[in-house]
């Protein structure tokens, strides 16, 4: 039986509300910024904690549908769009659904013979000034790269509208940690060989101190924004692909645990995920949800590409390149 969604029609988003909690123990390590560290922030009740931001679970849950050892997408998913990137020996290079910024990629639009950026620009047939065809630009996305249409895109290129063209994340996620409290610690390298060794080249015996936390609640916020995958103008039958698609990211991912770091092991703390809007929503399991998905995606195959390019430019470190600048800082993505 066809799962039912028809409990969404009317609701512009689709909200969950998951508590977590440690896997084992009660400490836990958050994510981690530069020239930040720990994302800590004060509310109402107390101090909080960003676990895991925004960028990092769009990451994570594109990886759901990707199996590492092929670099290929999973069996549940075959036929979705997206874009393989060879090197000019034909070897896997990388794939949209790994780059940050998916069809965004420098691997893409940077690449020197811009075979794949003529051949976007052409379809997407815009220009750098006057309105842009918003319904145009997602049978594009949903052409090369479907999850574009879920996880955003920013197509920052000049040539390509003036840099306008951008779709914001239509599933969004975040950890939250509510009534923190830091668990210090620390250690220590140890060198049995040359305890006094020099630290700065990696020798010697090196204390370090570190913090963990530990919370009153752990707490993963899920956002589905219903209005903005109906407002792309597409059809029923790919708005209902698309809304699968994310059931069963989601799904996929808290299914298989959330071990975010290496001190960071979290698992639900609930029996079953219930939405926080519309309340009467039960997030179905993978075994109801994986038929449903793979009916939805063969209705919009005709629709959508596997498409495979090629880098044929020599990659280079940073300071290999006589245009890179010393002084330039990379800034990591979460």
């Amino acid at each position: 039986m066809a799962l039912d969604l028809t409990t969404l029609a009317n609701s512009h988003r689709l909200l969950f509300k998951i508590p977590l909690k440690p896997l084992l123990g009660h400490r836990f390590q958050p994510t981690g910024f530069p020239g930040l560290g720990a994302a800590t922030f004060r509310t109402p009740d107390g101090d909080s904690l960003l676990v895991e931001s925004v960028q990092s679970m769009a990451n994570r849950m594109e990886l759901t549908v990707w199996d590492g050892i092929n670099n290929d997408v999973i069996d549940a998913v075959k036929g979705i769009s997206h874009v393989r990137i060879n090197s000019p020996k034909g070897d896997f290079l990388t794939d949209t659904i790994l780059e940050s910024h998916r069809l965004n990629s420098p691997y893409l639009l940077e690449e020197s013979s811009k075979k794949f950026f003529l051949q976007l620009r052409e379809e997407l047939s815009v220009s750098e000034t006057g309105p842009i065809d918003r319904r145009k630009l997602a049978q594009v996305l949903l052409k090369y790269d479907v999850g574009s249409l879920l996880h955003g895109v920013f197509l920052a290129k000049k040539d390509l509208a003036g840099g306008r063209l951008r779709v914001a994340r239509s599933m969004s996620g975040f950890i939250e940690a509510d009534g923190v409290q830091v668990a210090a610690s620390g250690g220590v390298k140890n060198d049995h060989v040359n305890p006094q060794g020099d630290a700065k080249i990696g020798f010697g015996n090196v204390p370090f101190a570190r913090d963990e936390f530990t919370a009153e609640k752990l707490t993963l916020y899920v956002n589905l924004d219903l209005a903005q995958i109906r407002g792309f103008g597409l059809d029923a039958t790919v708005e209902r692909m698309l809304v699968l698609l994310a059931l069963y990211k989601l799904r996929a991912l808290l299914d298989a645990g959330l071990r975010l770091r290496t001190a960071c092991d979290l698992t639900v703390a609930t029996e079953q995920i219930q939405s926080l809007a519309p309340s009467a929503f039960v997030l179905p399991t993978l075994t109801a949800i994986e038929p449903d998905l793979k009916d939805a995606i063969g209705a919009c195959r005709s629709r959508m590409s596997v498409t495979e390019t090629t880098y044929s430019d020599k990659i280079e470190a940073k300071g290999d390149s006589e245009k890179s600048d010393p002084d330039d800082a990379a800034t990591p993505e979460d």
